[in-house]
């Protein structure tokens, strides 16, 4: 399984060329077939296949449990690049317009404006609920010490990474890949078949965060999304549209900007809702 590969580069520091050996990301495509036809394939980095296809699956609104499928494996033991899920005869039934347009919506799709691709996505899933409440200073804590969990991207400079939390801000799971959507259908994937991810309060982004990301989370019902890099117009509508409370690291590092439903980040020295001064420029 090469998640990282050595290659020999030449440094030149301003002065003089110097060969080095860097480690490169890995990067391969993994084919995912449902009822033994061909559904997508994606780029990833090799590792955490079955997970990735799991959470992949879930987000995509293939399966909505673990109930809904029969199996989820390796096409070839000595294949990794392939995957095949097989599905129940009753899930089968409930999805055959998804089946039927495979790629439509977790792809930016041609022809659609993003107030048809919101509508799509909010007829198809259900807002989220109210209860959680987190801690706003060690959330921010969990974003600032996100690189703790980014072994690869320490190694190469490459990886994106996602990160799940409970509601004690307790880690779940912990996911890399070379794309930001793979690295979230990884640590969903985890979560989803270790019977975690009903309790994941939690995700945390190296990414940006982008409308299929909303998507994707929204779906494994992660009420609270913080990322280094600010959301899309289109995930900041989404997410208003679904109920979900996004964030993400302020300039110069100096706290967190709260795009939607702040009111789920609570200061914890007090246990008071964290709501933002109306008198200040909204960014």
């Amino acid at each position: 399984m090469n998640t990282t590969i050595p290659h020999q580069i030449v440094h030149w520091d301003r002065a003089t060329n110097n060969s080095k050996e860097k480690r490169l990301l890995g990067e391969e495509p993994l084919s995912i077939r449902v009822q033994g036809n061909p559904y997508s394939v994606v780029m990833r980095t090799p590792g955490h296949e079955i997970e990735m296809v799991a959470g992949f699956c879930l987000t995509e609104g293939i399966i909505d449990s673990r109930d809904d499928y029969l199996s989820i494996a390796f096409c070839d033991g000595a294949d990794t690049n392939v995957v095949a899920v097989s599905l129940k005869p009753s899930r089968r039934e409930k999805i055959t317009q998804i089946l039927d347009r495979r790629g439509f919506i977790s792809q930016t799709s041609c022809g659609l404006c993003g107030k048809e691709i919101v509508k799509d996505l909010f007829q198809e899933i259900q807002p989220l609920e109210e209860e959680c409440r987190l801690d706003i200073h060690r959330t921010l804590n969990r974003l600032e010490n996100i690189s703790r969990n980014q072994p690869l991207r320490h190694r190469t400079r490459a990886a994106h990474a996602a990160v799940l939390y409970d509601s004690e801000l307790e880690l779940i799971a912990a996911a890399e890949d070379v794309g930001r959507h793979n690295a979230l259908d990884k640590v969903i994937g985890k979560a989803f078949l270790n019977d975690q991810l009903d309790r994941t309060a939690l995700l945390v982004l190296s990414s940006r965060i982008s409308y299929e990301l909303v998507q994707k989370a929204a779906r494994a019902r992660i009420p609270v999304v913080v990322a280094i890099s600010r959301p899309t117009a289109l995930a900041v509508q989404l997410a208003s549209k679904l109920n979900m409370t996004l964030a993400t690291q302020a300039d110069e590092k100096s706290g967190l900007y709260l795009f939607t439903v702040p009111h789920r980040l609570i200061d914890g020295t007090d246990g008071s809702a964290f709501v933002p001064d109306a008198s200040k420029k909204a960014v």
